[in-house]
């Protein structure tokens, strides 16, 4: 940046650089979106096109940032996990959360065609966005627990509610009123007894969201282990060792991004995948 006398502006801005030694996450939700569900002819209670949109929105965030280790998704909304000792754009918060967010709404509308072919984008969608930190892993898998938790509440109240109206007959507000009140239990009754419908048979995308992760990429067998570096004689060659898969995907090259729709509350996902909060 170039020196004048007018540089000294520049004294007016705040450093803002996030604590080190903390997990980051960053999570963005839609702007005013029930508007944009509706004036788009989302489908009720859940538009897969939808929902497959926001996953592929956030691989391409996940694939072009390596230093989000994880990612979580529903309705409108999606959670980047950032490793605990990310030095991306020196911590600074302004920086990390505008660019992720910029980079997401321009990869959803960037994608808008190929998942809703037949409706044209009546007007830009937004979202906001907040960056959180979180101090160690125990905090970490319960604020996505938290919110699996929400995805499964949201979704099994308005699977419910929309089965009342579009199977029931019953207006909206008489949903809400023959909802007020109920727990899980209720609902589930409600779904079973008067449509039929067995709430573990829907979709777990709808139920558990969608969890991005890192996969290593295949290799054929021997380049797993060794691949040659150089020849010192004919018939003589110097291997070394390639990095672990745990070392490779911190570094996030030579993985992809596979989206899952699984469990993350218990002890399974994280057992099986302890890179994620490896630091």
């Amino acid at each position: 940046m170039a020196n004048s006398k007018y540089a000294y502006v520049r004294n007016y801005e705040l450093p803002d650089p996030l604590l080190s030694g903390c997990f980051l996450i960053c999570r963005l939700d839609g702007h005013s979106f029930h508007r944009f569900s509706e004036e788009h002819g989302f489908a009720k209670p859940n538009d897969e096109r939808a929902l497959k949109l926001m996953d592929r929105a956030a691989m391409d965030v996940m694939t072009e940032y390596k230093d989000i280790v994880l990612a979580f998704g529903e309705s409108d909304e999606f959670s980047f996990l950032l490793r605990r000792s990310t030095n991306l754009y020196n911590r600074r918060q302004a920086k990390i959360l505008t660019i992720l967010t910029s980079y997401f709404t321009s990869c959803y509308v960037f994608h808008w065609s190929k998942y809703f072919p037949d409706t044209l984008m009546r007007y830009p969608p937004s979202f906001d966005g907040r960056i959180v930190l979180y101090p160690d892993e125990r905090s970490v898998r319960d604020y996505f627990s938290w919110r699996q938790a929400d995805t499964h509440i949201n979704n099994l109240y308005n699977t419910v509610f929309w089965a009342l109206v579009q199977q029931g007959g019953k207006t909206t507000a008489e949903a809400h009123a023959v909802l007020r009140g109920t727990v899980s239990a209720m609902k589930h009754e409600i779904l079973f007894q008067q449509f039929n419908i067995n709430y573990n048979d829907i979709s777990p995308r709808y139920r558990k969201g969608s969890v991005l992760v890192r996969v290593v990429r295949e290799l054929p067998y021997a380049q797993h282990e060794y691949q040659v570096t150089s020849e010192k004689s004919p018939g003589q060659v110097v291997v070394q060792q390639l990095a672990s898969e745990e070392s490779v995907r911190k570094k996030g090259a030579g993985t992809r991004v596979e989206v899952l729709h699984c469990d993350v509350i218990g002890d399974e996902f994280w057992g099986a995948r302890s890179y994620i909060l490896a630091g």
